[in-house]
């Protein structure tokens, strides 16, 4: 007598593409393979290009401490990649372990914060009000 066959179980995409206010965002998994450089930047770069996506969002935890360290120049070449395939990323998640103890890297994230290719924001939420359409103008506003 034969044992009954187990139901296959969906294999967990390592990314996913979705719609943020109608911008399309291919969204990592926490659990995928650490990015330690450029040729795993070059992997997720290819896929967004595949799915079609213009922001690439990666969980903090996905990167290894070099990352957060500067002085490796790691972070400067994998945000290259992105920068000259015109693709923008966010890193998503809580990184105040790292910028507690460098002020180079905290002012990083700060001058990154202000422009429009690379964010640190702490959840998907924020990315999300970031991504959201500009408060619409109202008469009072105007009148001010």
């Amino acid at each position: 007598m034969s044992e009954p066959a187990e139901t296959p179980q969906p294999l967990q995409a390592p990314q996913t593409l979705q719609h943020i206010h109608g911008i399309p965002v291919l969204l990592c998994a926490p659990d995928g393979d650490p990015l330690r450089g450029e040729r795993e930047a070059l992997d997720l770069i290819g896929d967004a290009f595949c799915l079609g996506a213009a922001w690439v969002v990666i969980p903090a935890g996905r990167f290894e401490d070099a990352f957060f360290q500067l002085r490796t120049r790691v972070a400067g070449d994998i945000v290259q990649k992105f920068v000259n395939y015109r693709l923008r990323v966010a890193v998503v998640g809580d990184i105040t372990r790292h910028t507690a103890d460098s002020a180079s890297l905290r002012d990083f994230v700060r001058e990154s914060n202000r422009g429009t290719q690379l964010w640190f924001v702490p959840d998907i939420e924020a990315l999300s009000a970031r991504l959201g359409p500009p408060p619409q103008e109202t008469q009072e506003t105007r009148e001010t």
